[in-house]
């Protein structure tokens, strides 16, 4: 396993993490992407830190608590062996301040979080989305009093704009408040937005990226190809809802120069797409999930090698999508606004 800083801070990570939403099972949503139970994330969790991989990202909100009450039972008597990164903001209650990045949630969101992981501190905490009607001064106030009192390590945000993350740096900048120092977006070679707005901010504002959903809601496993339909795993259960959508000849074309890399280099389809994820910039730490160990054993399959430039740019070439405006706009000033990826 090798390990990248995150974002500006010192604290190094593992390349891949592994991602807990397949844990409990609970509500409609989440049965479908999984129902692992505290003796399988146990034996998961075993299999993660025998490689190195020993950060574990979770969500209050992921099967309503039970994502987290499983991790941290999986990981008693080995919490310092670990990692761990959990999210609040999104609804967990009936009442009108159960959710959002008040003061009032944060604060009550963390310590039921701390109390299901069963531990006494939280390693990165995320925003799990933007709340507008929160002052962003008063949310990282909240976050400054966690990291201080030391129930938070780092901070950081998730599923924010261009503009609400730069504007929470700002705010922390000018009230000397912690600052996020990692960003958790979708990003995929199926779904690639990331790279228009949000990916210069990180690299200049020296915010590193965790990438969740990195097969694109499960369409970049190899279970679907070119006149064949995913007959098992989450796809063929509906785990895709709620994700973006994607042209059926658009996800052909990029699965169809996957396989031939895939062959090229004797990999599977997933663990290519990974890799050329790791190569991004900004890229700090990659979130995998699994419903099994083989699953995991697959994504771990990513590390230890490199696609070459060329296979990169086949990548890049087929995966490409129109920018939408400013940004094929910018491209003819190009030489005066380098990109971190070639456009």
């Amino acid at each position: 396993m090798q390990y990248r800083q995150l974002g500006r801070s010192g604290l190094k990570v593992p390349r891949l993490s592994f991602g807990t939403g397949t844990f409990g099972g609970k509500g409609d949503m989440f049965s479908k992407w999984g129902a692992t139970d505290v003796s399988e994330a146990s034996r998961l969790i075993d299999v993660c830190l025998d490689h190195g991989l020993n950060f574990f990202d979770t969500a209050d909100v992921y099967s309503s608590g039970a994502s987290e009450e499983i991790l941290g039972a999986a990981l008693k008597g080995r919490r310092d062996q670990a990692l761990i990164s959990t999210k609040a903001t999104f609804t967990t209650g009936k009442g009108p301040n159960d959710k959002g990045s008040s003061r009032y949630h944060i604060v009550r969101a963390a310590e039921a979080s701390l109390k299901r992981l069963g531990t006494d501190h939280i390693d990165v905490y995320f925003m799990h989305g933007y709340d507008a009607l929160t002052p962003p001064e008063e949310m990282l106030s909240a976050l400054d009093t966690l990291i201080t009192s030391g129930k938070v390590g780092y901070i950081g945000a998730s599923n924010y704009s261009g503009w609400h993350l730069m504007k929470s740096l700002a705010t922390s900048e000018r009230y000397g408040l912690s600052r996020f120092v990692a960003y958790q977006g979708y990003y995929s070679l199926i779904g690639r937005d990331y790279e228009w707005e949000l990916m210069p901010l990180a690299q200049d504002q020296g915010v590193g990226t965790m990438v969740w959903s990195p097969l694109g809601w499960g369409r970049l496993t190899g279970k679907i190809r070119r006149g064949v339909q995913a007959s098992e795993g989450r796809i063929a259960q509906g785990g895709d809802a709620g994700g973006p959508a994607v042209e059926d000849e658009y996800l052909y074309n990029v699965v169809d120069a996957l396989t031939e890399i895939a062959a090229e280099v004797d990999k599977t389809v997933p663990q290519v797409a990974l890799n050329w994820l790791l190569q991004r910039p900004t890229v700090a730490n990659i979130v995998v999930g699994a419903r099994n160990e083989a699953q995991l054993t697959q994504n771990l399959g990513a590390l230890g090698w490199d696609l070459t430039p060329d296979q990169v740019a086949r990548l890049d070439a087929v995966s490409t999508r129109p920018k939408p405006y400013p940004y094929w706009h910018q491209m003819e000033f190009d030489e005066r606004n380098p990109k971190p990826v070639k456009w």
